[in-house]
Protein backbone atom coordinates (compact mmCIF):
# COMPACT_ATOMS: atom_id res chain seq x y z
CA UNK A 1 0.00 0.00 0.00
CA UNK A 2 1.31 3.46 -0.62
CA UNK A 3 0.42 6.05 1.25
CA UNK A 4 0.12 9.91 0.22
CA UNK A 5 -2.15 12.23 -1.43
CA UNK A 6 -3.30 11.96 -4.71
CA UNK A 7 -1.13 13.88 -6.99
CA UNK A 8 -1.61 17.24 -7.84
CA UNK A 9 -2.41 17.05 -11.13
CA UNK A 10 -5.14 15.18 -13.45
CA UNK A 11 -5.83 12.63 -10.50
CA UNK A 12 -8.33 11.07 -12.24
CA UNK A 13 -5.48 9.57 -14.73
CA UNK A 14 -2.98 8.40 -12.17
CA UNK A 15 -6.07 6.83 -10.52
CA UNK A 16 -6.80 4.28 -14.08
CA UNK A 17 -2.61 4.46 -14.03
CA UNK A 18 -3.29 2.44 -10.32
CA UNK A 19 -6.20 0.53 -11.39
CA UNK A 20 -4.24 -0.98 -14.45
CA UNK A 21 -1.67 -2.36 -12.01
CA UNK A 22 1.27 0.32 -12.19
CA UNK A 23 4.50 -0.61 -10.76
CA UNK A 24 6.30 1.16 -8.16
CA UNK A 25 8.75 2.82 -10.16
CA UNK A 26 11.30 2.72 -7.42
CA UNK A 27 11.22 -0.54 -7.48
CA UNK A 28 11.96 -1.27 -10.91
CA UNK A 29 14.17 1.78 -11.32
CA UNK A 30 16.11 0.16 -8.56
CA UNK A 31 15.48 -3.72 -8.47
CA UNK A 32 17.23 -5.00 -5.01
CA UNK A 33 18.88 -2.11 -4.71
CA UNK A 34 20.49 -1.93 -8.52
CA UNK A 35 20.57 0.74 -10.57
CA UNK A 36 19.36 0.34 -13.88
CA UNK A 37 20.68 2.80 -16.32
CA UNK A 38 18.32 0.68 -18.99
CA UNK A 39 15.19 1.81 -16.94
CA UNK A 40 16.35 5.35 -16.48
CA UNK A 41 16.52 5.87 -20.49
CA UNK A 42 13.44 4.05 -21.88
CA UNK A 43 11.30 5.79 -18.97
CA UNK A 44 11.99 9.38 -19.88
CA UNK A 45 12.73 8.50 -23.65
CA UNK A 46 9.12 7.41 -23.98
CA UNK A 47 9.28 3.83 -25.25
CA UNK A 48 12.08 1.63 -27.61
CA UNK A 49 11.48 4.01 -30.52
CA UNK A 50 12.85 7.25 -29.05
CA UNK A 51 15.64 4.91 -27.34
CA UNK A 52 16.55 3.42 -30.60
CA UNK A 53 17.19 7.42 -32.20
CA UNK A 54 19.50 7.81 -29.12
CA UNK A 55 21.38 5.15 -30.46
CA UNK A 56 21.25 6.34 -33.98
CA UNK A 57 23.53 9.79 -33.21
CA UNK A 58 27.10 9.26 -34.27
CA UNK A 59 29.83 8.78 -31.47
CA UNK A 60 31.09 12.01 -32.88
CA UNK A 61 27.51 13.75 -32.18
CA UNK A 62 27.08 12.60 -29.35
CA UNK A 63 30.40 13.94 -28.03
CA UNK A 64 29.59 17.06 -29.23
CA UNK A 65 26.05 17.72 -28.19
CA UNK A 66 27.21 16.29 -24.68
CA UNK A 67 29.96 18.81 -24.27
CA UNK A 68 27.66 21.68 -25.24
CA UNK A 69 25.12 20.52 -22.38
CA UNK A 70 28.19 20.49 -19.73
CA UNK A 71 29.57 24.33 -21.04
CA UNK A 72 25.68 25.30 -20.47
CA UNK A 73 25.24 22.96 -17.03
CA UNK A 74 28.47 25.37 -15.74
CA UNK A 75 26.73 28.67 -14.78
CA UNK A 76 30.22 29.95 -13.34
CA UNK A 77 32.34 28.93 -16.63
CA UNK A 78 34.72 27.78 -14.71
CA UNK A 79 35.43 24.27 -15.81
CA UNK A 80 33.86 22.13 -13.17
CA UNK A 81 30.39 21.27 -12.32
CA UNK A 82 29.26 21.19 -8.31
CA UNK A 83 26.50 20.26 -7.18
CA UNK A 84 24.18 23.01 -6.74
CA UNK A 85 24.74 23.62 -10.78
CA UNK A 86 24.08 20.16 -11.09
CA UNK A 87 21.17 20.10 -9.15
CA UNK A 88 20.03 23.76 -10.90
CA UNK A 89 19.94 22.23 -14.49
CA UNK A 90 18.04 18.86 -13.59
CA UNK A 91 15.23 20.97 -11.77
CA UNK A 92 15.14 23.60 -15.46
CA UNK A 93 14.66 20.10 -17.13
CA UNK A 94 11.82 18.75 -15.27
CA UNK A 95 10.18 22.35 -15.82
CA UNK A 96 10.94 22.36 -18.87
CA UNK A 97 9.46 19.27 -20.25
CA UNK A 98 6.48 19.62 -18.30
CA UNK A 99 5.70 22.56 -19.68
CA UNK A 100 6.18 21.40 -23.22
CA UNK A 101 3.92 18.84 -22.15
CA UNK A 102 1.59 20.47 -21.41
CA UNK A 103 1.93 23.06 -24.31
CA UNK A 104 0.73 19.56 -26.33
CA UNK A 105 -1.87 18.45 -24.58
CA UNK A 106 -3.50 21.88 -24.57
CA UNK A 107 -3.29 21.39 -28.57
CA UNK A 108 -4.76 17.32 -28.21
CA UNK A 109 -7.69 19.13 -25.59
CA UNK A 110 -8.91 22.35 -28.04
CA UNK A 111 -10.91 19.82 -30.50
CA UNK A 112 -12.09 23.17 -32.29
CA UNK A 113 -9.04 25.16 -32.30
CA UNK A 114 -10.12 28.31 -30.64
CA UNK A 115 -7.64 28.56 -28.49
CA UNK A 116 -9.09 27.80 -25.29
CA UNK A 117 -9.90 24.47 -23.77
CA UNK A 118 -13.53 24.25 -22.72
CA UNK A 119 -14.88 21.96 -19.46
CA UNK A 120 -16.51 19.72 -22.19
CA UNK A 121 -13.28 19.18 -23.87
CA UNK A 122 -11.65 18.15 -21.61
CA UNK A 123 -14.03 15.55 -20.70
CA UNK A 124 -13.96 14.53 -24.04
CA UNK A 125 -10.22 14.13 -23.83
CA UNK A 126 -9.72 11.89 -21.07
CA UNK A 127 -13.40 9.82 -21.20
CA UNK A 128 -14.62 10.50 -24.50
CA UNK A 129 -17.89 11.67 -23.74
CA UNK A 130 -18.81 14.94 -20.99
CA UNK A 131 -19.22 13.77 -17.43
CA UNK A 132 -21.72 15.91 -15.38
CA UNK A 133 -22.02 14.91 -11.30
CA UNK A 134 -24.15 16.36 -9.30
CA UNK A 135 -21.97 17.92 -6.19
CA UNK A 136 -24.75 17.70 -4.05
CA UNK A 137 -25.80 13.76 -4.72
CA UNK A 138 -23.48 10.91 -3.47
CA UNK A 139 -23.91 7.37 -5.18
CA UNK A 140 -24.69 4.33 -3.72
CA UNK A 141 -21.66 2.27 -5.89
CA UNK A 142 -18.53 3.10 -3.34
CA UNK A 143 -16.41 3.00 -6.65
CA UNK A 144 -18.43 4.99 -9.01
CA UNK A 145 -18.81 7.79 -5.41
CA UNK A 146 -14.77 7.60 -5.52
CA UNK A 147 -14.92 8.70 -9.23
CA UNK A 148 -17.47 11.05 -8.72
CA UNK A 149 -15.51 13.24 -5.46
CA UNK A 150 -12.49 12.77 -7.78
CA UNK A 151 -13.80 14.58 -11.11
CA UNK A 152 -15.59 17.21 -8.65
CA UNK A 153 -12.38 17.87 -7.47
CA UNK A 154 -10.53 18.21 -10.90
CA UNK A 155 -14.09 20.56 -11.86
CA UNK A 156 -12.70 22.88 -8.59
CA UNK A 157 -9.22 23.17 -10.20
CA UNK A 158 -10.46 23.92 -13.26
CA UNK A 159 -12.28 26.48 -12.47
CA UNK A 160 -9.90 27.57 -9.64
CA UNK A 161 -7.21 27.95 -12.92
CA UNK A 162 -9.44 29.64 -14.73
CA UNK A 163 -8.76 33.38 -14.15
CA UNK A 164 -10.80 35.41 -16.87
CA UNK A 165 -14.03 35.66 -17.46
CA UNK A 166 -13.90 33.40 -20.90
CA UNK A 167 -15.56 29.73 -20.15
CA UNK A 168 -12.42 27.98 -21.12
CA UNK A 169 -8.92 28.19 -20.07
CA UNK A 170 -6.46 29.42 -22.43
CA UNK A 171 -2.51 28.01 -22.55
CA UNK A 172 -1.38 29.37 -19.16
CA UNK A 173 -4.26 28.28 -17.51
CA UNK A 174 -4.26 25.12 -18.88
CA UNK A 175 -1.08 24.92 -17.48
CA UNK A 176 -2.05 26.06 -14.43
CA UNK A 177 -4.26 23.23 -14.38
CA UNK A 178 -2.26 20.23 -15.31
CA UNK A 179 0.66 21.93 -13.37
CA UNK A 180 -0.36 24.14 -10.28
CA UNK A 181 2.41 23.48 -8.05
CA UNK A 182 4.30 25.30 -10.76
CA UNK A 183 1.83 28.59 -10.53
CA UNK A 184 2.04 30.54 -7.52
CA UNK A 185 -2.11 32.15 -7.66
CA UNK A 186 -2.84 27.89 -7.56
CA UNK A 187 -0.78 27.41 -4.33
CA UNK A 188 -3.75 27.98 -1.72
CA UNK A 189 -5.95 25.69 -3.22
CA UNK A 190 -3.12 22.94 -3.45
CA UNK A 191 -3.32 23.58 0.35
CA UNK A 192 -6.83 23.69 0.90
CA UNK A 193 -8.03 20.69 -1.20
CA UNK A 194 -4.55 18.80 0.55
CA UNK A 195 -6.57 19.79 3.98
CA UNK A 196 -10.15 18.96 2.82
CA UNK A 197 -8.70 15.43 1.88
CA UNK A 198 -6.47 14.32 5.15
CA UNK A 199 -7.67 17.36 7.76
CA UNK A 200 -10.12 14.80 8.87
CA UNK A 201 -11.33 16.76 12.39
CA UNK A 202 -11.07 20.73 10.70
CA UNK A 203 -8.41 22.05 12.81
CA UNK A 204 -6.07 23.42 9.72
CA UNK A 205 -3.32 20.40 10.07
CA UNK A 206 -2.57 17.17 9.40
CA UNK A 207 -1.61 14.98 12.16
CA UNK A 208 0.07 11.95 11.61
CA UNK A 209 -2.96 9.48 12.06
CA UNK A 210 -4.56 11.80 9.29
CA UNK A 211 -0.96 11.55 7.20
CA UNK A 212 -1.45 7.88 7.71
CA UNK A 213 -5.22 7.73 6.68
CA UNK A 214 -7.02 4.41 7.46
CA UNK A 215 -4.93 2.70 8.42
CA UNK A 216 -5.45 0.75 12.06
CA UNK A 217 -2.85 -1.54 13.31
CA UNK A 218 -3.73 -4.89 13.57
CA UNK A 219 -4.66 -5.83 16.91
CA UNK A 220 -2.65 -9.23 17.45
CA UNK A 221 0.39 -7.43 15.68
CA UNK A 222 3.29 -6.73 17.97
CA UNK A 223 4.28 -4.03 15.99
CA UNK A 224 3.44 -1.87 12.93
CA UNK A 225 4.46 -2.98 9.15
CA UNK A 226 7.70 -2.15 8.11
CA UNK A 227 5.88 0.40 5.43
CA UNK A 228 3.77 2.11 7.98
CA UNK A 229 7.77 2.72 10.09
CA UNK A 230 8.76 4.20 6.78
CA UNK A 231 6.05 6.85 6.26
CA UNK A 232 6.24 7.60 10.13
CA UNK A 233 9.85 8.75 9.70
CA UNK A 234 9.15 10.05 6.77
CA UNK A 235 6.57 12.33 8.57
CA UNK A 236 8.96 12.86 11.39
CA UNK A 237 11.77 13.60 9.81
CA UNK A 238 10.80 15.08 5.86
CA UNK A 239 7.42 16.38 6.51
CA UNK A 240 7.00 17.84 10.04
CA UNK A 241 10.06 20.42 10.09
CA UNK A 242 9.18 22.02 13.70
CA UNK A 243 8.66 19.08 15.04
CA UNK A 244 5.28 19.62 16.82
CA UNK A 245 3.75 16.59 15.64
CA UNK A 246 1.21 17.98 12.69
CA UNK A 247 1.70 19.19 9.41
CA UNK A 248 0.69 23.03 8.98
CA UNK A 249 -0.35 24.32 5.50
CA UNK A 250 2.93 24.99 4.17
CA UNK A 251 4.14 21.35 5.71
CA UNK A 252 1.41 19.82 4.03
CA UNK A 253 2.66 21.90 0.77
CA UNK A 254 6.25 20.10 0.48
CA UNK A 255 3.67 16.81 0.81
CA UNK A 256 1.50 17.04 -1.60
CA UNK A 257 3.79 18.79 -4.12
CA UNK A 258 6.52 16.88 -6.09
CA UNK A 259 9.56 17.49 -4.73
CA UNK A 260 11.90 18.09 -7.56
CA UNK A 261 14.30 20.15 -6.02
CA UNK A 262 14.96 16.64 -3.40
CA UNK A 263 14.80 14.37 -6.47
CA UNK A 264 17.67 16.86 -8.46
CA UNK A 265 20.00 17.17 -5.43
CA UNK A 266 19.58 13.44 -4.90
CA UNK A 267 21.08 12.44 -8.89
CA UNK A 268 23.71 15.70 -8.55
CA UNK A 269 25.03 13.70 -5.20
CA UNK A 270 24.54 10.29 -7.02
CA UNK A 271 26.70 11.50 -10.23
CA UNK A 272 29.43 13.67 -8.04
CA UNK A 273 29.88 10.10 -6.13
CA UNK A 274 30.17 7.89 -9.10
CA UNK A 275 32.39 9.91 -11.37
CA UNK A 276 34.67 12.02 -9.59
CA UNK A 277 37.99 10.80 -9.86
CA UNK A 278 40.09 13.13 -8.40
CA UNK A 279 37.84 13.25 -5.27
CA UNK A 280 37.03 17.22 -5.55
CA UNK A 281 33.56 16.90 -4.70
CA UNK A 282 32.88 18.50 -8.20
CA UNK A 283 33.26 17.20 -11.84
CA UNK A 284 34.88 18.09 -14.92
CA UNK A 285 34.24 17.49 -18.28
CA UNK A 286 37.25 14.69 -18.57
CA UNK A 287 35.97 13.27 -16.01
CA UNK A 288 32.12 13.24 -17.34
CA UNK A 289 33.77 11.94 -20.90
CA UNK A 290 35.31 9.67 -19.09
CA UNK A 291 31.76 8.28 -17.68
CA UNK A 292 29.85 9.73 -20.78
CA UNK A 293 27.36 6.84 -20.60
CA UNK A 294 26.64 6.88 -16.80
CA UNK A 295 25.98 10.63 -17.65
CA UNK A 296 23.97 10.17 -20.33
CA UNK A 297 21.79 7.61 -18.29
CA UNK A 298 21.15 10.45 -15.75
CA UNK A 299 18.56 12.84 -15.19
CA UNK A 300 21.08 15.59 -15.58
CA UNK A 301 20.68 14.89 -19.53
CA UNK A 302 17.07 13.59 -18.91
CA UNK A 303 18.37 10.23 -20.09
CA UNK A 304 19.52 10.92 -22.85
CA UNK A 305 16.71 13.25 -24.68
CA UNK A 306 18.07 16.46 -23.86
CA UNK A 307 20.86 15.19 -26.85
CA UNK A 308 17.71 15.70 -29.04
CA UNK A 309 16.12 18.94 -27.83
CA UNK A 310 18.12 21.87 -29.95
CA UNK A 311 16.66 23.92 -26.38
CA UNK A 312 19.43 22.30 -24.55
CA UNK A 313 22.28 21.60 -26.63
CA UNK A 314 22.20 24.50 -29.05
CA UNK A 315 24.41 26.95 -28.16
CA UNK A 316 21.86 29.80 -28.13
CA UNK A 317 20.01 28.71 -25.29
Amino acid sequence: MRLGPRPVALGLLLLCATAAGAGDPDELHYPQGEHRADYDREALLGGQEEVDEYVKLTPEEQHKRLKSIIKKIDLDSDGFLTESELSSWIQMSFKHYAMQEAKQQFVEYDKNSDGSVSWDEYNIQMYDRVIDFDENTALDDAEEESFRQLHLKDKKRFEKANQDSSPGLNLEEFIAFEHPEEVDYMTEFVIQEALEEHDKNGDGFVSLEEFLGDYRRDPTANEDPEWILVEKDRFVNDYDKNSDGKLDPQELLAWVVPNNQGIAQEEALHLIDEMDLNSDRKLSEAEILENQDLFLTSEATDYGRQLHDEYFYHDEL
